[in-house]
């Protein structure tokens, strides 16, 4: 197969936080793919053909790179953000896998984006300065009972945790429903930040507890990070309270 595709992470949304391998790599493009919301996203410049916009599974279909010399197929912050792991390029290198045997000549690049969980964790201190962990709570790729386990075994192994894609309107109940199955293992004064649209101008950021968190107000656009029986709050008179895990652990 001739051509060429990168797989780009656009980071969490600020300008600042689109690294400049990422940069270089959408002005290299000769079309840009993706979900309408990335795309607004990305910097627009003259040469680079449409669409713009494709949704589902042809926003990272091999074949695109057939009729172009570079496109590029864009990502947001997914657990964790680098796109290498659960974002388009996973979606990518299935298909390469499960496709005609051409596909595997493809010349793909995977550039990495900064991690959500990074940004949010940075506006409130060192909440990830210790061991940690990300886990999606949509349950589209991967039954309910799985996600139950895997927020079981966290906890219980004392990680820090990051929840991507808490709430969504198809699934309103599974951050309420994570919440609770911590609450067995956690104190219920464990530290709990929630992230909305970090980097972005409708930005906003809660510092909480795990016996107070309320799952209201969180969406698809919001990071949650559960800290560990360790992770510590620190009030500030005139200040944010400061967030952070100690980087030692108890036996």
């Amino acid at each position: 197969m001739s051509g060429r595709l990168a797989v780009v992470g656009l980071g969490p949304g600020d300008v600042r936080w689109l690294t400049p391998e990422a940069d270089a790599a959408l002005a290299a493009a000769d079309a840009l793919f993706g979900y309408g919301p990335y795309l607004d996203r990305a910097p627009v410049r003259d040469g680079q053909t449409g669409p713009r916009s494709v949704t589902g599974r042809a926003a990272t279909h091999p074949t695109i790179a057939k009729k172009r010399c570079a496109p590029a197929t864009l990502s947001k912050p997914r657990p964790p953000d680098t796109n290498a792991t659960l974002a388009p390029a996973a979606a990518v290198c299935e298909q390469i896998e499960s496709g005609p045997a051409t596909w595997r000549g493809l010349d793909l690049e995977i550039v990495p984006g900064i991690t959500a969980m990074l940004a949010v964790a940075a506006r409130v201190g060192a909440p990830l300065g210790h061991d940690f962990c990300a886990l999606s709570l949509s349950d589209n790729l991967k039954p309910w009972p799985v996600i139950e386990r895997r927020l079981d075994a966290a906890a219980q192994a004392g990680f820090v945790i990051a929840l991507y894609n808490p709430i969504s309107r198809a699934r309103p109940w599974q951050l309420t429903a994570a919440l609770e199955r911590l609450r067995r293992y956690l104190p219920t004064t464990t530290p709990i930040v929630f992230g909305r649209a970090v980097g972005r101008a409708d930005e906003n950021i809660a510092v909480t507890t795990l016996q107070a968190a309320d799952p209201v107000g969180a969406d698809m656009a919001t990071l949650v990070i559960v800290g560990s029986a360790e992770t510590r709050l620190v009030p500030r008179p005139g200040h944010a309270p400061l967030v952070y895990t100690p980087r030692s652990a108890s036996a």
